[in-house]
Parts: C-alpha cells; structure tokens; sequence
C-alpha cells in the first residue's frame, strides 16, 4: 500500500490521531512496537495561525517516529489553506484533515465531523489545502451525520476528486459518537467501488490482532487504524504485526515485560512535562491499560494507583501489583 511516496509493507496498522493521547512519546513508543504510521494529536488552524503556544507545541515531531501524520481542524478555508501551510514547514510525511471528530466543542462549531453538514464547504476546504502544499493530504472522516443520512458512499468519490491521497473511515456517525458498534459494512462498499482508487484505511473498535485480521480480509480496506485500544497497551501493534504476519504471540511480552512498558511511558511523560503533569497524563493509560483486568480484588490498587501524586509512590504500587499466571491478560 502507497499514500503519495510513502511505502508501507501489506497490511499496514496505524496508530489514530487522539487529543491528549498521541503526543510524541506515545508516539515513539508505537512506532517502536510496529505502528506503521502515526499521528499528532489534531491541531486548531485558527489556533495555529494564531501561534498559540500549546498549539504550535504539537506540531514537534521526531525523523525516530516516521513516515508521521500531522492532523488540522477547522471550518474556514483560509484558515484551513494558512495552517497548512505552516504545518509543511515542519516537513511531516502527511497533512490529514479531521472532517470526523464527533466532540461538541468542535463538531457543534461546524468543524470535525459538523462538515458532514455542509459538504461543500468540506470540498472546497480539501481542495484548497491540497493546492496550497505539496505533501501528500488525506481525510478522516466518518459514515455520514446519523444513521438517516450514510454519506460516506458519494462522499469518498467526491473527495477523491479533490485529489486526497487516501481517506479514512471511521464506521460510525457523529451522533453516535463513541458508542455501539462500528459499522464495517459502508466502508466495505467503499473498497468494492470500482471507481475509488485510493487507498482507503478502516477505523473503528479494532481492539484485536483478530479483528485487524478481518478488517483486511473481509471488509477488503488497505490499512487499518488503531485508536481506543491503544490506551495503557501500546504493544498491540506488536500483537497484531505477527498475528497478521502468521507468527505466534510473543511469548516475552508477559505481565511484567508490559509493567515494564507502562513504566518506562511514565518516566517519559514526567521526562518531558514535569512530574505533576507526567502523572496526570499517565493516568489515563493506567485506567485502561487491559493487563490490570481481572486481577483478583484489584479495586484498592487501581485506587492508589490513580491517586498516587508522586513518581516514586506510582513506581512503587505498580511495581508491587502480582497476578495469578492463569490471570494474565493480552
């Protein structure tokens, strides 16, 4: 699979551009465990072309995480068209545009996935951008508004059009933002058009080397893209890498070579922001992080362990955490 120079093995697994999630250490970690691509958290175009400083901030990317995606937002075409602009300044390998976030602070402004409103100004934005720079630009996007308006059909022709280099598709509508099941089906037809020709990257609860594996074999996408199941477990790349490539699980990646890891993001988050805030970033991939389920009356350390304020005590409590083997999980 190819997305303008870029050249990806088969089966390519990105890591999914997420707010507070995928900042560059994060990113490094995935890149590291055989994410094939990554990208930035989205970044603000009216926010950049302000030069706000927590803005700008994310556009730091590393040569050790490409080929890198950087991802903007926004509803007004210049400001869309400017940011773009600055943002291949940086040299990233891709410039993505979110026509998909679902959030009320950015779709009820008209920008995310509010485009699936007003397609032609989602159109005319595309085109601009993609004239304006001259690095590859693709979309993310969803299947259309609700369930009573499933665009993604006519859509992903009409933004081949506009000369996009590939286009992802999250298989759920704005409305239902996060919830129920993704609905592989529409981005499936989209793969049979025999008119698209881009390359088209499925997105949406893969959570699993399996479902990875069927999202390539029966929906027929040319990618696939990892966001939610990445919290706390950023070694799922690994896991699906040699379960799409026919080799058996890991048997080094037990409970405490991923202890190891959880750690290790630690010291990178308060490395880079400060204790106080490495932690509290952290926290969120504690919470999740799928090795913590099941242990046996776990709910006093998951306590402590959201609560601890200091480096030295989460080190501690976590280094402290035992399962029973038959307990340990993926």
């Amino acid at each position: 699979m190819q997305i303008g120079p870029i050249s990806f093995g088969p089966k390519p697994v990105f890591l999914a551009p997420m707010e507070d999630v995928t900042d560059i250490g994060f990113r490094l970690l995935c890149k590291r465990f055989g994410a094939s691509m990554v990208y930035t958290e989205f970044v603000s175009a009216e926010a950049l072309v302000r030069s706000v400083n927590s803005t700008v901030a994310k556009l730091t990317i590393s040569d050790e995480e490409r080929p890198v995606g950087i991802q903007i937002y926004g509803r007004d075409v210049e400001a869309m068209v400017e940011a773009a602009r600055i943002v291949e300044a940086v040299h990233p390998d891709l410039i993505d545009l979110n026509f998909g976030c679902p959030v009320k602070k950015v779709a009820g402004k008209g920008a995310g996935s509010g485009m699936l409103r007003n397609i032609p100004l989602m159109l005319e934005i595309t085109r601009e951008v993609v004239k304006a720079v001259n690095v590859p630009v693709t979309v993310k996007t969803r299947l259309g508004w609700d369930m009573e308006h499933i665009i993604i059909g006519d859509l992903a022709e009409q933004l081949q059009d506009c000369v996009i280099s590939a286009l992802t598709i999250h298989g759920r509508t704005r409305s239902q933002m996060y919830t129920g099941h993704a609905d592989w089906e529409p981005i499936a037809e989209v793969c049979r058009h025999p008119r698209i020709h881009i390359p088209i990257i499925g997105n949406g609860d893969i959570t699993s080397p399996e479902e990875a594996a069927k999202a390539f074999d029966e929906y027929g996408v040319d990618a696939v893209m990892v966001g939610r199941a990445t919290f706390g477990c950023p070694w799922i790349f690994r896991e699906i890498r040699r379960f799409l490539d026919g080799e058996a699980p890991d048997p080094a990646m037990d409970f405490d070579w991923k202890r190891q890891v959880l750690l290790e993001q630690l010291r990178i988050n308060v490395d880079r922001i400060g204790e106080y805030r490495g932690i509290l970033h952290t926290r969120r991939h504690l919470a999740a992080s799928p090795i913590f389920k099941g242990i046996p009356n776990f709910r006093p350390t998951r306590i402590a362990m959201l609560r601890a304020e200091t480096v030295a005590e989460l080190v501690e409590i976590i280094s402290n955490i035992h399962i029973p083997q038959q307990k340990e999980q993926s």
